[in-house]
């Protein structure tokens, strides 16, 4: 018999190839906009700067919504833990800091909006039907390119 050939999904790529397209993707759609405050905005209170690139806004939306298809019912809290950062201040002693909120809840009400993700009932997101068909069609097509 032969084999059944499976689907690609977000799983099969690697993440940065995977966040460089799909942070793509966003860039030229015309639903996912930047805000008027991104080039203002620091990520973190434990950071100094604001970050240098001009669409880093659309590669951290693009790593949240890998990161909710690969774990549902991801939160606010969660995804603020996870790009949160140490904090150092000179010579005091390191203590880890959270991310900035505001970006992370920016970026889900905008996917939310596209209806890539929605509310699960116990708080957090999770992905809708198509919003996992996008992902995996854009992880179909990295794939392809790597091959």
């Amino acid at each position: 018999m032969a084999e059944e050939e499976r689907g690609i999904c977000v799983r099969d790529v690697a993440a940065k190839d995977f966040i460089e397209a799909y942070a793509e993707h966003l860039k030229n759609s015309d639903k996912f906009e930047l805000p008027v405050w991104a080039d203002l905005v620091k990520t973190g209170t434990f950071k100094e700067l604001a970050p240098y690139g001009d669409d880093w806004f659309y590669v951290r939306a693009a790593s949240i919504a890998r990161r909710v298809y690969l774990k549902p019912g991801t939160g606010v809290g969660s995804l603020r833990r996870w790009y949160g950062g140490a904090y150092r201040n000179g010579v005091r002693k390191q203590r880890f800091l959270k991310a900035n909120g505001g970006i992370v809840r920016n970026v889900l009400i905008q996917l939310e909006n596209m209806k890539v993700c929605e509310k699960t009932e116990n708080g957090g997101r999770k992905m809708t039907r198509v919003g996992q068909q996008d992902l995996d069609r854009i992880a179909t097509a990295v794939f392809a390119d790597e091959e």
